[in-house]
């Protein structure tokens, strides 16, 4: 069975936190993620808002037009890349991920990067880049987002690049030119 349906199954079922049992009492999907399974870059958001938690889509509200956008900018398409999260399932009122929810979803995010084997992963905010960081020894290196965005960090697997999270634009217009300039950053990636 191929590796990422084999974690779409894991995730349907999975039953570690109470986000599960708000997915089934509101009737919302689990956010696996989508894209290449051969993907040579990754997104690593937080975890999926009202409409991702509806659709089953990352990043397909306004925050995704604008991750559509930035990739735009720079040539890529969102079929050669893979976006996903740090939770499967979405917080009630979009609160802040809570360590246990981290606990029991970031498995799953572990599995999908061993199966695709990205050169890069972009964390999108703060939870993914903490998250990240520490899985991959880098833990020293983690401060805010904003002094650590568009620069890139060695692990022994894939280069890191934190950046803002595309939010960021939806709610202060004026960040998006600041999105552009550290999404050029991954031309250097591009075959």
């Amino acid at each position: 069975m191929d590796e990422l349906k084999k974690i779409k199954e894991e995730v349907l079922a999975c039953r570690k936190c109470p986000l599960s049992r708000y997915r089934k009492e509101n009737g919302y999907c689990p956010v696996i993620g989508e894209g290449s399974h051969s993907a040579d870059i990754i997104f690593i958001g937080e975890a999926p808002g009202l409409n991702e938690a509806k659709t089953g889509r990352p990043f397909c509200g306004a925050a995704g037009r604008v991750l559509d956008e930035l990739l735009a900018s720079i040539g890529i398409e969102r079929g050669d890349i893979y976006i996903t999260n740090l939770l499967k399932d979405r917080p009630p009122e979009n609160r802040n991920p809570k360590p246990e929810e981290i606990e029991a979803c970031t498995p799953y995010l572990d599995k999908q990067i061993k199966a695709i084997k990205p050169k890069v992963v972009c964390t999108l905010g703060n939870f993914s880049t903490s998250y990240i960081f520490e899985k991959y020894g880098l833990k020293d290196e983690i401060r805010g987002i904003s002094k650590i965005k568009g620069r890139m960090f060695k692990t022994d697997s894939f280069v890191l690049i934190p950046l803002y999270h595309p939010a960021v634009a939806v709610y202060n217009a004026n960040m998006k030119e600041a999105l552009k300039r550290d999404f050029k950053i991954l031309k250097k990636f591009l075959s």
